[in-house]
């Protein structure tokens, strides 16, 4: 067994505690690969580690890996979720855990590199509170590179927050702003968005995402999607506000459109109201348009009804490596 690396270089007023956290989701064959290359990377460095495995609802056998991991490296904690509750909620319960001056955020699926969290730490000790990770290149499809290109620029124009085009939850983050993301208690998490919600000093770290480790993917297009509607309804009250001014130029056509079929019947330019057609496309569009805006109206009250049941964000069966007092399931909020 191995202590943090670097003790014997310097002493314990240079230390700088790193916390790194994983959400983790069916990587019993990939956490190896990665906790190596984390070990590799941080060898030698001037701050101890410790490695925040988050198992959210994994099915195959990532706890059983990662303990045995645990038991030759005591740097790595694991907490396991009684259930999935989501990417967005396993990195709450990493922020929550962890323990160090500096926080760092990454995937388990190594797009994002574990090499270049040195060079993160570096950009942050230049006096910034975060530095995220900016992608450069995405080693994935056309369609899913198209679809995470609109989606940016989409929210870029719906919120009022300025949120960097390109920039996921891998970043490395001073305490205090963790503390900050850790104070706000809302249920639908969007973690980037908060993150850049909070203030402080931040910059980007451009870099070139790798391809996927394994070709799976835990986070389907359902996901994916539920992550956008999170983010957009979460930060942004202009879906309402567009609804009501669609609204008000319908109701604005429809009134001149009334008024030129009464002055052309009074004058004599027609005999007859126009048809069924016309009034069956007419419906047919206002309904559309009316179940729009019920739907956008029933994401904000659903996630407003998720704020007032006031239920934890999830349920931890069990953890390792915290100590004996932690080492024990129970519910979180």
């Amino acid at each position: 067994m191995w202590g943090p690396v670097g003790c014997e270089e310097v002493t314990m007023d240079e230390k700088k505690q790193l916390s790194i956290v994983i959400p983790v989701y069916n990587s019993a064959d990939i956490f190896p690969e990665l906790y190596q290359r984390i070990a590799k990377a941080t060898h030698g460095r001037s701050y101890d580690l410790e490695i925040i495995a988050v198992l959210d609802g994994c099915k195959d056998r990532s706890f059983e890996v990662i303990s045995g991991l645990q038991q030759t490296d005591m740097r790595i904690r694991v907490i396991e979720f009684s259930r999935n509750f989501g990417h967005q909620a396993a990195l709450s319960a990493g922020l929550q855990a962890a323990s160090g001056d500096m926080v760092a955020i990454m995937d388990d699926d190594l797009e994002d590199p574990p090499e270049i969290l040195v060079s993160m730490i570096e950009k942050l000790r230049e006096g910034y509170d975060v530095v995220y990770g900016v992608r450069r290149k995405r080693q994935r499809s056309l369609a899913h590179r198209f679809l995470y290109r609109q989606f940016y620029r989409l929210l870029a124009m719906l919120v009022d927050t300025k949120m960097p085009y390109d920039a996921g939850d891998f970043c490395v983050m001073r305490r205090k702003v963790v503390d900050a993301l850790n104070s706000m208690p809302e249920r639908n998490i969007y973690l980037r968005g908060l993150r850049a919600w909070s203030g402080f000093r931040q910059v980007g770290f451009d870099y070139d995402r790798g391809a996927r480790f394994s070709s799976g993917s835990g986070y389907s297009l359902k996901k994916y999607f539920s992550l956008a509607f999170d983010a957009i309804f979460s930060f942004s009250y202009k879906p309402l506000k567009f609804v009501s001014r669609i609204g008000l130029l319908i109701a604005l056509a429809s009134f001149f459109f009334a008024v030129r079929l009464i002055v052309h019947k009074l004058s004599g330019k027609i005999t007859e109201v126009p048809g069924w057609v016309s009034l069956f496309v007419s419906v047919l569009f206002l309904s559309g348009i009316q179940l729009i805006a019920i739907g956008v109206i029933g994401e904000y009250i659903s996630r407003i009804y998720d704020e007032v049941k006031q239920r934890p964000k999830y349920i931890i069966q069990r953890t390792v490596g915290f100590g004996s007092g932690h080492d024990t399931p129970g519910p979180r909020s």
